[in-house]
């Protein structure tokens, strides 16, 4: 993307890019779920396209022991918050299930305060039979989407669309797969950084992501 000027001039833009597309595609009891903080201000043009609400989706990766980078288990909040363990990698890294056990209190407790700090009394939102549009800025990796993907659908999500405004060709093919409706405005083969994509890319702050949703 560095060879060619950015496609979006910030998030703003990229969420109403988005929503445009979304409004044909999405009908039904639709929740629009922002990954903090990046696409809290992507998400906020969409859910007002779509005339929905807005809720977060808050996810933590619990990392192996000695290589936080293996994904042992994702915790996502909400309503009925839900942990998403991967059998196989616990079994193959001989985590003991108290240290498991242990960073997912430590997980849950970190994600409410976000959701305190974010939304206050606020209650979260069921997701249970509804659309869930989940939305970030970009991915280069996509595993903060994956665990939220997991986590919604374990909360009885009826379909999840993933919205994006970038992500790398190679990544967005393998998405398709793991939901049940992908749009990405932008998928470049030689991907640098979901940067690249926008003019303004400033880092968005908690103040920021609270006046979204306010």
């Amino acid at each position: 993307m560095s060879d060619r000027l950015p496609a979006f001039a910030d998030r703003a833009e990229a969420g109403r890019r988005l929503g445009e597309i979304l409004a044909d595609r999405v009908h039904g009891d639709v929740i629009v779920y922002a990954i903090p903080r990046g696409g809290v201000p992507v998400a906020l043009e969409v859910a007002r396209a779509l005339e929905a609400p807005l809720d977060l989706a808050l996810v933590r990766k619990i990392g192996a022991p000695d290589d936080p980078e293996v994904a042992l288990a994702a915790v996502i909040g909400g309503s009925h918050p839900t942990t998403v363990i991967n059998e196989e990698i616990v079994r193959m890294t001989g985590t003991p299930p108290e240290w498991l056990e242990r960073e997912r209190v430590a997980a849950l407790a970190e994600i409410d305060q976000r959701r305190r700090l974010y939304l206050g009394d606020r209650r979260s939102l069921d997701p249970k039979g509804h659309v869930a549009v989940l939305v970030d800025d970009g991915m280069a990796t996509g595993a903060t989407a994956r665990a939220a993907i997991a986590g919604l659908r374990a909360q009885g999500v009826r379909r999840i669309v993933l919205a994006v405004p970038v992500a790398p060709r190679s990544l967005a093919a393998e998405l398709h797969e793991e939901v049940d409706e992908f749009v990405c405005l932008l998928q470049p083969d030689a991907f640098r950084s979901v940067g690249d994509a926008y003019r303004d890319f400033d880092q968005v702050s908690d103040a920021d992501v609270v006046a979204c949703l306010g």
